[in-house]
């Protein structure tokens, strides 16, 4: 199927490119964007990871679900040689994820690991606010959330895991082979591919031809476009700084994780330029809002509410309302009014409150003591999210 930047001439594409967050994005990267690569990069509307789907037809389809995810664990944790008595699928699996990049550089993944940590809960608000929360604004990149049933699923399960994922992959080493950020990569993609062969299978109304291929190799270039691009434009708006090494660092780590999830390797940009350049390219193909975004932001909005890890109800609601300042205050505002975030008096208050306190702490802290924290709060927070999900009585 033939692909055109079929949205390039909406009101909300312009807006977002030429006086929204995209020009703010445009600037902040030194961006040159055009149509000129659409069809380099078009095809993959189209694509998927052809060897995660092998893996799941050929060991979950064929087996119990618990029994499939002992095995790959095993491969997961002690590797895959060609003489292993293993599916062929899974060798070939694990023959890409065990192959090291040539351009793979651990230090560099360390700097982008330590800017996660060092940035503590504005890391996570930059999760949920901005990345989460934007991504809701694309209509067809969210079709494969509302056909799984995920608003049944509940926020507070859908933050748990997208939480123990980002927190497993951004600690030190998580990312060498065998460790437990590979091991969620890993899991992560498997997951993809099932719920790809699922929505094929039992999803008889999927739009291929205007919503792409479920989980495409496209939108998952969006979507780590998002914990990359984004979430480093989201840490500037609140006011962190980071020098130059942190910046290479974030892109590369997400580099690395998006290899070993299967993106093919030329969607993974390798600094804030490029990635605003391939980000401008996905959005022409989608359309705003539609009212499945408006039910995934309130479902996200009210997770404040629901979440049991406050105890007080009061707590709970100044939390929603925290969140509501720093969603209005990191996405457009015509992105809110889409997604129909409430108005709140004094939504500036916070997220400018948080600007002067990061001036405070860049002065005050040493480097070494802001990641130390950063990790061990985060890994609170992930602590009490995981809690909060293993009671629920979802399955």
């Amino acid at each position: 199927m033939m692909l055109q930047p079929r949205f390039k001439d909406s009101i909300h594409f312009k807006n977002f490119w030429e006086k929204g967050n995209g020009k703010q994005l445009i600037d902040f990267s030194g961006a040159e964007v055009s149509f000129k690569n659409f069809e380099k990069f078009s095809h993959y509307f189209y694509h998927v990871d052809e060897l995660g789907d092998d893996v799941i037809a050929e060991v979950y389809f064929t087996k119990k679900f618990h029994e499939a995810s002992k095995e790959i664990e095993q491969y997961i944790r002690n590797g895959v040689s060609e003489n292993d008595i293993a599916p062929e699928s899974v060798k070939k699996l694990f023959k890409q994820t065990q192959a090291k990049p040539d351009w793979l550089d651990y230090n560099l993944i360390k700097s982008g690991a330590e800017l996660c940590m060092r940035c503590n809960v504005d890391s996570l608000i930059s999760l949920r606010d901005y990345c989460l929360m934007g991504g809701y604004d694309y209509a067809y990149l969210n079709k494969p959330l509302i056909v799984t049933e995920a608003l049944k699923k509940g926020a507070v399960k859908r933050l748990s895991e997208t939480l123990d994922f980002w927190v497993n992959v951004t600690r030190y080493d998580a990312l060498e082979i065998h460790k437990k950020g590979y091991e969620f990569a890993i899991k992560t993609r498997l997951i993809h591919s099932y719920a790809r062969l699922s929505i094929k299978k039992h999803y008889k109304n999927w739009d291929t031809e205007n919503w792409g291929e479920p989980i495409n190799s496209w939108d998952m270039m969006a979507t780590y476009i998002g914990f990359s691009l984004v979430f480093l434009h989201s840490l500037h708006k609140l006011g962190n700084t980071f020098t130059l090494e942190e910046e290479k660092g974030i892109f590369h780590l997400w580099k690395y994780v998006g290899y070993l999830l299967g993106i093919p390797e030329e969607l993974l940009p390798d600094h804030k330029k490029q990635a605003v350049e391939y980000f401008y390219l996905w959005t022409s193909i989608q359309p705003p809002s539609d009212k499945d975004s408006v039910l995934l932001a309130h479902s996200l909005l009210d997770e404040s509410l629901e979440n049991p890890i406050l105890k007080f109800k009061f707590e709970r609601r100044n939390l929603r309302y925290l969140h509501i300042c720093c969603t209005w205050f990191l996405l457009d505002h015509e992105v809110c009014k889409r997604l129909q975030i409430p108005d709140v008096p004094m939504k500036n208050g916070f997220p400018k409150t948080k600007r002067i306190l990061n001036k405070i702490f860049d002065f005050c802290m040493s480097r070494e003591s802001r990641i130390q924290k950063g990790n061990n709060d985060q890994l609170k927070v992930l602590k009490d999210y995981l809690r909060v999900a293993k009671d629920s009585n979802f399955h």
